[in-house]
């Protein structure tokens, strides 16, 4: 067998990858303008009567279609200022989905309430509206929507859902600065949205994030449970809220350093989507006889923002397990991987019967509840987890067709040569079974017999 279609994995050429470019990226004049903050000493901003935290909401407000914008220190603060500006509490359910990041269920437990977890589409991974209704009782507040990967949710159903219940939405746009339904920035679907734009985002500064709402009541009221009371001398303060200001606060403000950084990073957002929508289209194209593997399909009029692309392995179709695709992928230099590792509603810290770790404290209220997520049964976000391969897309934010060829390539090149990996998958399975027994002899004979693979391979090259 030639190199060029031997795997690599295997003794042969790789194919390559695109080739990522360092993200993230800053203009000069913004690095300057941080050196200049750094050297007047003015690193303290409590709410828009500082410079900086005023140009970056007014910027993200006006990205946002005129919502709201208050600038905080996390995604996860963002989302947590959400559900404290629309008075989401103790006693209260919140809807939500199992599998994402962390943050979108600790916000939850941060402020009281309980999560709700309901079932995800098994290709997507986005929270299913169809599976919605049947979990909401009389003490559901809201429901709160993960835009995981930079896929829009179904947010039309969702909103008809919360319509029928009035309920609140909250949005987890931390991966989806930029993504569209019918041409309208996801964000402004929802009652809050929450953004995460540490380093490692679409919309990318240091650490920080930014809450989003069409409400003037849960702004100021957001305001008031994380912020600095100095916001309360800006325009617009409710007056009828002045006697309640105080500094019993979360301190969940930014930086005047970072959020100098906003208006730069969103002057050029839209043109690195749309190259990483680009990418991700000819990539796709480059995948049409793959069978293998199932990428989603998506609505009508929905522009997903590309943090990750994400699709389904198919085991049955290949005939060896998910974790012997990556390794072949990964010798052939296309980077993929396996980002939610369980679904959320089996972590161990949300388990109060028996529990012998650090306590958190949400525990008690979950037992005060009665809540027991081991009856939850979620086939779908099981699946989606068992089967999972993403890749990270923040770095494609410039055209590069002959590089997402390639990676399309390396994925074909492995469905080539499934005989192949199967037999090196059946033998490392004999070497680790032979180990685990602690069987010398055995051990060696399996190597002697993976050495003797290795010669026929290059014979047959």
């Amino acid at each position: 067998m030639a190199r060029k279609t031997q795997l690599a994995l295997l003794g042969g050429e790789p194919v390559g990858g695109a080739k990522p470019a360092a993200w993230p990226q800053f203009k000069q004049k913004d690095i300057d303008g941080v050196v200049d903050i750094l050297k007047s000493g003015r690193t303290v901003g409590l709410g828009r009567t500082n410079e900086q935290i005023d140009r970056a909401e007014t910027a993200l407000s006006k990205y946002h279609g005129g919502r709201h914008a208050m600038v905080v220190n996390s995604g996860h603060a963002a989302l947590l200022s959400a559900l404290m500006g629309l008075e989401v509490g103790p006693g209260d359910e919140v809807i939500t989905t199992p599998y994402t990041w962390g943050a979108s269920t600790s916000c939850i437990l941060h402020v009281g309430a309980i999560p709700v977890f309901t079932d995800v589409d098994p290709v997507t991974g986005l929270l299913d509206p169809k599976k919605i209704e049947a979990a909401i009782t009389k003490k559901t507040k809201a429901i709160l929507v993960v835009h995981l990967y930079g896929q829009p949710a179904d947010m039309k159903a969702i909103q008809r859902i919360a319509r029928k219940h009035k309920l609140k939405v909250v949005e987890d746009g931390s991966q989806s600065h930029g993504a569209t339904i019918d041409g309208v920035v996801v964000g402004s679907f929802s009652d809050a949205a929450g953004f995460s734009c540490m380093g490692g985002k679409l919309l990318a500064t240091s650490e920080a994030g930014y809450m989003l709402t069409p409400h003037d009541e849960v702004f100021w009221t957001a305001a008031m449970m994380g912020q600095h009371y100095g916001r309360s001398a800006e325009p617009g303060f409710p007056e009828e809220f002045k006697p309640y200001v105080d500094s019993l606060v979360y301190t969940l403000r930014l930086s005047p350093m970072i959020a100098s950084l906003f208006p730069g990073q969103l002057r050029g957002l839209d043109r690195q989507i749309a190259a990483r929508q680009k990418n991700a289209e000819v990539f796709r194209a480059g995948l049409a006889d793959c069978e293998i593997v199932r990428l989603p399909r998506y609505r009508k009029g929905v522009l997903p923002g590309y943090h990750m692309l994400t699709m389904n392995f198919r085991p049955e179709k290949a005939g060896v397990r998910r974790d012997t695709f990556l390794a072949a992928l990964r010798a052939e230099g296309v980077g993929a991987f396996a980002y939610v590792p369980s679904p959320i509603h089996t972590w161990k810290r949300l388990y109060w019967k028996g529990y012998k770790g650090p306590v958190p404290h949400w525990l008690a209220g979950l037992e005060r509840a009665g809540t027991d997520y081991g009856k939850v049964s979620l086939p779908n976000a099981q699946h989606k987890i068992d089967c999972a391969v993403e890749m990270g897309w923040n770095n494609y934010f410039r055209p590069d067709a002959a590089g997402m060829r390639r990676m399309a390539r390396a994925f074909v090149k492995v469905q080539d040569n499934l005989a192949g990996l199967a037999a090196w998958e059946r033998e490392q399975d004999g070497l680790a079974a032979r180990k685990g027994k602690g069987d010398n002899r055995a051990v060696a004979a399996a190597k002697t017999a993976a050495a003797s693979y290795a010669r026929k391979s290059k014979r047959s090259r």
